[in-house]
């Protein structure tokens, strides 16, 4: 979540009227997350999140992010569906951008996930994928490995090599192995592929909700575990690697939905596609957000810290 689109109290107060939500009370930018600009509004009913779409965010998926929530819901899934205005639409226009009134819902984001947390989070990842095994929308991966390739191109050597020396050289070398490894016959499914800390709401050890969709997505099943793994199981620079954290969020999972042996034995390499993956949108970021947005960026070196920890232990993820 973050602000890039500022919206006034006047312009949120007339949006509102198109709801049976009531009156604004107050609203306050989000400055977490680099994609959408967000605020946490409420009003003489309830606590809600605005969200105006940006960046890479295509108007055209909308209405496959609120078939996912809306599916997921009906699975009593701890999702936020969007909320339909008095004529049924969910789907708004706001200030130039596409926009949506979002359910709020309870819990806290962790910064240090314990060995329960993790284990929730596993499990609620494992629950999610329970859910969408009969849902029959589909999306194509805009963050697949061919827009990793044309991320490089749009960081540049110099921009990537500002981040860190040799960077360039690596993240290709680290691309050509991974076209030649990538277990692309794993079994595939509509996947959240990003659920950072973040984007899962907690209180104590129990999760509360599943947020931010907007890179939901049909693909390689396992992969969501890469990524969930990637983003749960290190300290936030990257640099110390948690071996209960990591096994305690794959006993969650495995538990709730089962790994195969093909999917385990792909989970090395899909985690160092999730690396880098995040290592380059975050380079992109780093070097492309505009200096005035209340936004926090996030340094690119964390998951270069993950990719080299994963290309040197492929056996973590042994059972």
């Amino acid at each position: 979540m973050a602000v890039y689109t500022k919206v006034s109290a006047e312009e949120i107060e007339a949006f509102l009227t198109r709801f049976n939500v009531g009156t604004l009370v107050s609203a306050k930018g989000i400055a977490e997350g680099v994609e959408n600009s967000n605020y946490l509004i409420e009003t003489t009913q309830d606590r809600f999140i605005l969200t105006l779409y940006e960046k890479r965010v295509d108007p055209d998926d909308l209405p496959f992010f609120i078939d996912m929530l809306d599916h997921l819901a009906s699975k009593n899934c701890p999702v936020p569906p969007m909320i339909a205005d008095r004529d049924g639409m969910k789907i708004q226009q706001l200030c130039g951008r596409y926009a949506c009134l979002i359910t709020f819902l309870p819990g806290i984001s962790v910064t240090m996930p314990t060995v329960a947390q993790a284990k929730a989070a596993g499990a609620a990842l494992g629950t999610m994928h329970d859910a969408l095994q009969d849902f029959e929308g589909e999306r194509t991966n805009t963050m697949n490995r061919d827009s990793w390739r044309t991320l490089v191109m749009e960081c540049g050597p110099d921009g990537l090599d500002k981040a860190s020396p040799g960077l360039f050289h690596q993240v290709n070398e680290e691309l050509d192995y991974l076209d030649k490894m990538w277990p692309s016959l794993l079994p595939q499914s509509v996947i959240h592929a990003d659920l950072f800390p973040d984007n899962i709401l907690m209180l104590e050890d129990q999760v509360t909700g599943l947020i931010d969709f907007y890179f939901s997505c049909s693909d390689i099943r396992a992969y969501d575990v890469a990524v969930t793994h990637a983003a749960w199981c290190f300290s936030k620079d990257g640099s110390v690697f948690d071996q209960s954290v990591s096994a305690a969020l794959l006993a969650g999972y495995v538990e709730k939905f089962g790994l195969s042996r093909d999917e385990r034995d792909g989970l090395p390499i899909l985690a160092r596609g999730a690396a880098l993956r995040f290592l380059l949108t975050r380079a992109f970021d780093w070097i492309h957000t505009p200096a005035d947005a209340l936004v926090t960026r996030k340094d690119p070196k964390a998951f270069l810290h993950r990719l080299h920890f994963y290309q040197k232990n492929p056996e973590i993820f042994i059972a």
